[in-house]
């Protein structure tokens, strides 16, 4: 993988272009801090085809039917509440994870 500043890829963007053809990576980078990737374009495998999962893909006959009155009354009476959380493992403690410092610059 190759890496080069902005200046330079504006003056050789045509060279790097058929490098990238050629199958190479190349990273642009801004003071020496990656910003973009230039790679190589890949077609699509196969054209996409309308209609190709017809008679693969099924809905049940009650799928959009109405709740029972048993079916109701077990919502009703259960309701699931979001602020309920299993508790954590006992002897681990959750920490937040560590943030790797920015390496970007301040302007």
């Amino acid at each position: 993988m190759a890496s080069v500043n902005i200046y330079d890829a504006k003056t050789q963007f045509s060279k790097l272009v058929k490098r990238v053809r050629a199958g190479e990576v190349i990273i642009i980078a801004d003071a020496g801090v990656p910003v973009a990737k230039l790679v190589p374009f890949e077609n699509p495998k196969q054209p996409r085809v309308l209609g190709a999962d017809r008679g693969k893909i099924w809905l049940a006959d009650d799928s959009f039917s109405a709740f029972t009155p048993e079916e109701i009354e077990q919502i009703v009476n259960n309701p699931i509440d979001p602020t309920e959380r299993p508790a954590p493992p006992v002897g681990k403690k959750s920490r937040p994870a560590k943030r790797k410092p920015s390496r970007a610059k301040k302007r």
